[in-house]
């Protein structure tokens, strides 16, 4: 297979330039207009005197430009322009007066109607207007009363979201996929149809930011919700199978679909692999921006919950809500685990895909077939069982003894060996799978391409951080003393390793053989790039054969690898129980 050149130079200037408007919207001191202007003004002179050329086509700065007609992004602007009136007329400053008068008599009803009247104009007017009015009325209203602002601000935030859900126009997100749907073809969605499911979540949502997440949630967990949110972020751009299952018949992709796509569809072509290689480099970039966020978001807040003195658990009486909450947990996971759990399994013991789930329909022969009769899925169940198991012993051992240099040994660099054992599993599945097709297709002299060799090798590299941090944590808890009692009495270094520091960390080390083994198990983003005729895993099964039409056979050995990590699961909580 050719190696691919380096990326054209189109593709190098475009990341520069990223790189640099990320850096001028991080200055204060640079008015966010001058920084967008600069950015939009090196597009357009860069793409006007260097044109681009694609499937026989020129494209210049007017086809650049002409993204910004689109009837979604004219009606947000449109929105921001109307909300930026609201504010400049001063048409919604009595409402912001009337708060801010009652908000040091009576703050609680005050916090209710502040999140009532957010919601409420949100679903009309769009939400980030709403924001930009309400948050110098709020913050004085913080500066006033000495109330944090945390827990004033973020509640109004959540509640502009929720009312801006009621509509079509009341988040640029709707707006979006309103616009896609009708672009698609699909039914023109009507401005009130999220009303109904949003007014019956929006009533449990308003009741929780009213009472309970301004004075204990928010203040304790607001740099993990905006740490969480980046992790999301980065794990929705770095995601493939719910992508590839829904989006791509529809032409909806994200990076890791598009490079799979011009993989797949090209045979691995040089050009599909220098595309390839363009679209991860994105992707190792915007995780690297994302990582680094989060540790700044982490950093700045600190909060200790667990003190010397020991206290007696206080009970919350959800009193009326009770019944209501517990209706709704239940609905919840309803809806969202057991309903699509049972289906999966109904649809993988129907004769003909599309038959009604009744008795005369029904057979457990389709799960016979996958498990005994047709090579594909066994040589994909055993590859998956192999590879997995493999993988969580290599790192196990080899984790523990990186993990050893990290915590217990005094030498330069260790933050280094550190840093690069966690890394592969910051950015996304689908770059380390390139990364390792590209470095061992015979480039540096070894070809395991096309092998389960190959697959072992991204899978040690993807999971070696969980192996890390179980044995760190560990390996944190045995105390240097007792290795160095043990020498005093004469064992030697080996001994003293092998006779206590082992046996108690084991339970790190197995708990990182199986935190490694059964994501293995389910693995798809990494293995989706690198399997061969002979090498599908159970997740590469279930999606090829969900592909080519297949849908009964590819639910039933999604069933039996449900049944699978289930037992896995199992056995883990029993052992974890056990060491406690």
């Amino acid at each position: 297979m050719n190696m691919p050149l380096p990326p054209n130079m189109h593709s190098v200037a475009v990341l520069i330039l990223t790189v640099l408007a990320l850096v001028l919207f991080s200055r204060d001191h640079i008015p966010l207009e001058s920084s967008s202007l600069i950015v939009i003004v090196a597009l357009a002179v860069g793409f006007q005197i260097w044109p681009i050329s694609f499937e026989g086509q020129v494209l210049r700065a007017v086809d650049l430009f002409s993204g910004f007609g689109h009837e979604a992004l004219i009606a947000v602007c449109a929105l921001m322009i109307a909300g930026n009136g609201l504010i400049r007329t001063g048409a919604l400053e009595p409402v912001g007066h009337f708060l801010a008068k009652i908000w040091i008599k009576r703050p609680k009803l005050s916090l209710l109607l502040t999140l009532l009247v957010g919601a409420a104009t949100s679903a009309f007017i769009n939400n980030v207007p709403i924001v930009v009015l309400l948050m110098p009325i709020l913050i004085s209203v913080s500066m006033r009363t000495g109330i944090p602002a945390s827990s004033i601000l973020m509640p109004m935030g959540f509640a502009t979201l929720i009312g801006g859900m009621t509509t079509t126009i009341g988040t640029s997100t709707n707006l979006l996929v309103v616009s896609v749907a009708a672009d698609m073809g699909l039914r023109r969605i009507q401005m009130f149809d999220f009303l109904a499911p949003t007014m019956i979540i929006g009533f449990f949502a308003i009741a929780y930011l009213w009472l309970i997440a301004p004075k204990i949630t928010i203040p304790l967990v607001l740099p993990s919700i905006l740490s969480g949110s980046l992790l999301i972020m980065l794990y929705s751009m770095a995601h493939f199978g719910t992508v590839a299952v829904l989006g791509i018949e529809a032409g909806i992709f994200n990076i890791p679909t598009l490079i799979y796509e011009k993989i797949h569809q090209s045979a691995g072509s040089f050009n599909s692999i220098r595309a390839g290689t363009v679209l991860a480099t994105v992707l190792v970039i915007t995780a690297a921006i994302i990582m680094f966020i989060q540790n700044r978001v982490l950093n700045r807040g600190r909060y200790q919950i667990i003190a010397g003195k020991s206290f007696r658990p206080v009970e919350t009486r959800l009193r009326g809500f009770r019944t209501p909450l517990f209706v709704l947990c239940i609905t919840y996971i309803a809806f969202t685990i057991l309903l699509p759990t049972i289906t999966i399994f109904l649809v993988g013991g129907l004769k003909t895909y599309g038959l009604p789930f009744t008795a005369e329909n029904l057979t457990l022969v389709n799960y016979k077939y996958i498990l005994f009769d047709w090579k594909l899925t066994r040589d994909a169940i055993w590859n998956s069982l192999t590879l997995g198991l493999g993988a969580a012993l290599i790192t196990m051992f080899a984790g523990v003894m990186i993990s050893y240099v990290i915590v217990k040994m005094k030498v330069r660099g260790k933050g280094i060996l550190e840093f690069l054992g966690m890394l592969p599993f910051s950015v996304p599945g689908s770059v380390i799978a390139l990364g390792v097709m590209l470095a061992w297709s015979g480039k540096f002299g070894i070809n395991i391409y096309n092998t389960v060799w190959i697959i072992l090798v991204a899978y040690i590299a993807r999971y070696m951080a969980f192996s890390l941090r179980a044995n760190s944590a560990a390996l944190a808890q045995v105390h240097d003393s007792l290795v160095e009692a043990a020498q005093a009495s004469g064992a030697s270094m080996g001994q003293a390793l092998r006779d206590i520091v082992l046996p108690l960390v084991r339970p790190g080390m197995f708990a990182a053989f199986f935190l490694i083994f059964l994501p293995a198990l389910r693995e798809l983003t990494v293995s989706v790039l690198l399997y061969g005729p002979t090498t599908r895993t159970i997740g590469v099964a279930i999606y090829t054969l969900n592909e080519d039409g297949e849908t009964v056979y590819s639910a039933a050995l999604a069933g039996i690898a449900l049944l699978i990590i289930v037992t896995g699961q199992t056995i883990i909580s029993r052992f974890t129980q056990t060491a406690k």
